[in-house]
């Protein structure tokens, strides 16, 4: 199973970016998608999730801005990040728990990371 990640990248203050990451491989059954962020010395924190069925949790710090949502056809979670500001500032990961099988316990996988620097 692969999680790949892209959108990232360098933007102002106030600015836009959108993150998109497509699941491949082994896949029977997709449950939760999410995105986390690790700023340099600190923890990693989730910052939004999307379960298979019901609503979308954000974090506080993100409530208002950002938008995820998934395509369930492509395997593909997006997140929509508006106003953004410095303290944005991360390495975003997609995160995926799944199952590979009928048998097999659901398992977390995770993405590389894409680099969001918010700066002017």
């Amino acid at each position: 199973v692969q999680l790949v990640e892209s959108g990232g990248g360098l933007v102002q203050p106030g600015g836009s970016l959108r993150l998109s990451c497509a699941a491949s491989g082994s896949i029977f059954s997709l449950y939760a998608m999410g995105w986390y962020r690790q700023a340099p010395g600190k923890q990693r924190e989730l910052v939004a999730a999307a379960p298979s069925g019901g609503s979308p949790n954000y974090a506080d710090s993100v409530k208002g801005r950002f938008t995820i949502s998934r395509d369930s056809a492509k395997n593909t979670v997006y997140l929509q990040m508006n106003s953004l500001k410095p303290e944005d500032t991360a390495v975003y990961y997609c995160n995926a728990d799944l199952k590979t099988t009928g048998w097999a316990k659901r398992t977390s996988y995770w993405g590389q990371g894409t680099q969001v620097t918010v700066s002017s």
